[in-house]
């Protein structure tokens, strides 16, 4: 497998082009605020705005037009580099490069292009409109794509759909010391058991009803505790079996404390059979069982909160993470298998669903980063001892009518209806901070009382 690297993310629709970021390139660059220095540009493209910057391309064509050989790949960090020493000004680098990455400086006469500064680019913090992103998930490729991948080829997850993503992945870090169960669902759904005898995970996979997934999971790590083996207890559960009848023995788990690592993957909806509501579908929404017509407008009760009523069992680790956001979702993995191996660990994923959402599926991670950047998604997590704390703090967010719109499933909704979900996210922000700032609060008189 080859490497990955970090790399600078432009996203048009959120530049105004206010030059921000070249200011602080060229601030860092050239120590003067001489923007037309400045290693990134943008420039207008009609009504929208494009950047020049260096992509660090894999096969860079600037380097292979360079006579001098002055300029290389560096395959430790992807930058390609620039070497003064060998560099004769003949400018061909700058006819090679299709994005406008490399330029000639005309106050150093030399060429200058993008070295991502050393790894904190000074345009990216710059930039208040986020634009502009460090992409920093090259690691979670370095690191894993070479590990066992513990699903079999082939599953049948509908097209575009994050949950196959989402198994995958969780597996692969979890790794073969597992026992997993996925109750009915889209997970089981897709293959995970198998068919015609055969299991579709290379680990033991059991098909619990969605009524008791927790207490045969309990049941079978206390089996292994007995005989001394170390392994880890994990369920993959869709919202439906772990929030409405999954929840008696999830709820039950939880308050005893067991080691088990129980994953919940949020379509918000039974999609498997049909796109039925659960108790985690939102406000408003259609589902086959909430249609839309003359006296029903979708569903008429919010959204149960599933993460915040795990807190209240006092988890040993409770966290949110979203399919969109995979090195935040990673590290949460982590902690969370930790914490299995002394107490409960409950991990909620969002997961957009192509097919019951009702948008196209090359959709899919616009629509899961857009509910966060909402707040219609929140992402944080939780100890007993430390409290809560948001992991992706959206101080900005876009209006929830934008994330609505991209969804044919939210299509009918009223201008009141829409008012009461806004209400509702701005609500749900509120607890969510309030609880942070608490944990905040707690810290620093510890802190004080400490010395």
């Amino acid at each position: 497998m080859g490497q990955g690297y970090n790399t600078i993310a432009f996203d048009a629709a959120k530049c105004d082009g206010c030059g921000k970021c070249m200011l602080a390139c060229t601030q860092a660059k050239t120590g003067t605020d001489n923007t037309k220095r400045a290693r990134i540009q943008v420039m207008r493209a009609g009504e929208n705005f494009e950047l020049a910057i260096c992509r660090q391309c894999g096969d860079p064509k600037c380097v292979s037009v360079c006579p001098a050989g002055a300029l290389g790949k560096d395959s430790v960090d992807g930058v390609v580099r620039w070497d003064e020493s060998k560099c004769v000004d003949c400018l061909l680098c700058t006819a090679g490069c299709a994005y406008a990455g490399i330029a000639l400086d005309m106050s150093a006469g030399n060429v200058v292009k993008c070295d991502m500064c050393g790894g904190t680019p000074a345009c990216v913090p710059a930039c208040p409109t986020g634009a502009l992103r460090y992409i920093t998930t090259a690691r979670i490729y370095n690191e894993v794509g070479d590990w066992e991948d513990l699903f079999a080829p082939g599953l049948a997850g509908c097209q575009g759909c994050n949950t196959e993503l989402l198994m995958r992945h969780t597996l692969r870090r979890v790794g073969p010391e597992t026992i997993l169960a996925t109750p009915p669902g889209c997970v089981p759904g897709m293959g995970s058991v198998g068919y015609n005898g055969l299991a579709g995970t290379k680990v033991p996979v059991f098909h619990p009803l969605l009524t008791n997934t927790a207490a045969m999971l309990t049941g079978i790590k206390r089996q292994y505790n007995r005989v001394g083996r170390e392994v880890t207890a994990l369920a993959i559960a869709g919202d439906g079996g772990a929030s409405d009848v999954g929840f008696q023995s999830l709820s039950g788990a939880a308050e005893r404390g067991e080691q088990i690592l129980f994953m919940v993957v949020d379509n918000e909806g039974y999609m498997n059979t049909g796109m039925q509501r659960s108790s985690c579908t939102p406000y408003g929404a259609w589902t086959s069982t909430t249609p839309v017509g003359l006296a029903l407008k979708g569903k008429t009760q919010d959204a149960k909160n599933m993460p915040l009523l795990m807190v209240q069992h006092r988890c040993a680790y409770v966290a949110t993470a979203s399919t969109a956001y995979m090195e935040d979702l990673y590290e949460k993995l982590d902690k969370a298998i930790e914490a299995s191996k002394s107490g409960f660990a409950y991990l909620h994923v969002y997961s957009p669903c192509t097919t019951g959402w009702r948008f196209p599926s090359e959709k899919n991670m616009e629509v899961a980063r857009m509910a966060v950047e909402s707040n219609f998604v929140m992402l944080w997590e939780y100890t007993p001892t430390q409290g809560l704390h948001l992991t992706r703090s959206v101080d900005h967010p876009v209006p929830v009518t934008e994330y609505l719109k991209v969804m044919g499933r939210f299509r009918h909704l009223s201008t009141e209806q829409v008012q009461h979900i806004q209400a509702k996210v701005e609500e749900n922000r509120a607890l969510v901070e309030q609880l942070a700032r608490q944990r905040e609060k707690q810290t620093l008189q510890d802190s004080v009382r400490n010395g």
